[in-house]
């Protein structure tokens, strides 16, 4: 039995247990979508791990071409949509708030789950206040980790651009620094922060899904290229509903979702690939509020000077509900 036939199998396991399993044939009522082809970021972050099990659903949605594109080098998810590489993604919705400050060419179409960063610091670093003066390696300036910490350092008082000491590393190198302490704090995605867990490598200063107020918002959030969904709007809500129910589909089974992101190839122990999967809070997409998320972090990078606008401003120029809301009356529990 191929691969294949594995997959498609799991995916009606998954899909009867999610409560969506009448969801997965095409949608005969619908128009086919206004094109086949469909490019989708590739990146090492295991939390978009429902766009890559999505695969199988976005055929049933009428898709024939379907690309994972890595992203360039020192490049975030949001930048690749704005440039037009990749068509629609799943990111992280702080650099989607600051690239919309920019005047970014996507729209924010959904919120797919809350939290998933976690903080690690050494023994001089237990509470954020303690990062003033110290430093942490992020992926790059302007990376999702430099975005996000900068706004959890601004909403405590600390400047991140005079207090904090920023080095930028790969996660590997990262992780081994701060176990040298070369390095007072990482900021890291999953399956890092399941890793340094397991090593006993620092302390978690701060879980963005269980610490407030950043696990009531969302992580990740899908965003479209501004011109792609405008001429495809059909292909735009199929693409969106595959994503969606596949983070239907972790929540049910995270091996399946594990698997998915394993299929990669990336140099990731499976073990931390699975643990990520099972704490990260997939299937809360009707139980956010996504509007409230992008005013979020609209207000926390304005503290930390990362951003200019109103929040209202990229509220109304850079996101639309509607596909959303009409996802909500169709996918029903």
């Amino acid at each position: 039995m191929s691969d294949i036939t594995y997959r498609r199998r799991d995916l009606i396991q998954a899909a009867a247990a999610s409560g969506l399993a009448s969801a997965l044939p095409a949608w005969a009522a619908e128009p086919p979508p206004e094109t086949t082809r469909i490019r989708l970021a590739r990146t090492r972050s295991i939390c978009i791990a429902p766009q890559y099990l999505a695969e199988e659903l976005l055929r049933t949605e009428g898709y024939t071409d379907i690309q994972y594109l890595e992203t360039a080098a020192g490049s975030t998810v949001a930048q690749s949509l704005n440039v037009g590489l990749i068509d629609i993604s799943m990111g992280f919705a702080a650099v989607m708030v600051e690239q919309l400050d920019k005047g970014a060419s996507f729209v924010v179409l959904a919120g797919i789950h809350a939290g998933c960063f976690e903080l690690i610091g050494t023994n001089g670093v237990k509470t954020i206040s303690d990062l003033k003066g110290r430093s942490a390696a992020v992926l790059g300036l302007g990376s999702a980790q430099h975005v996000f910490l900068s706004s959890i350092a601004a909403s405590v008082g600390v400047d991140p651009q005079r207090d904090i000491r920023w080095l930028t590393h790969p996660p590997v190198e990262a992780k081994q620094m701060l176990a040298a302490g070369k390095i007072d704090a990482f900021l890291g995605f999953p399956p890092d922060p399941q890793e340094l867990r397991a090593q006993k490598v620092g302390q978690v200063v701060l879980n963005s899904a269980i610490d407030r107020p950043w696990s009531q918002y969302f992580c990740c959030m899908v965003a479209a290229n501004r011109e792609f969904a405008r001429r495809n709007p059909v292909a735009t809500k199929r693409a969106l509903r595959a994503i969606i129910k596949a983070s239907e589909m972790c929540a049910a089974d995270p091996e399946l979702g594990a698997a998915a992101y394993l299929r990669q190839g990336y140099p990731i122990h499976a073990e931390y690939a699975r643990q990520a999967l099972r704490e990260i809070p997939y299937g809360h997409w009707r139980d956010y509020n996504p509007e409230e998320t992008v005013r979020f972090y609209a207000l926390r990078l304005r503290e930390a000077g990362m951003v200019k606008s109103a929040p209202q401003k990229l509220i109304a120029q850079g996101t639309d509900w509607r596909l959303l809301d009409q996802l909500k009356r169709e996918l029903k529990a």
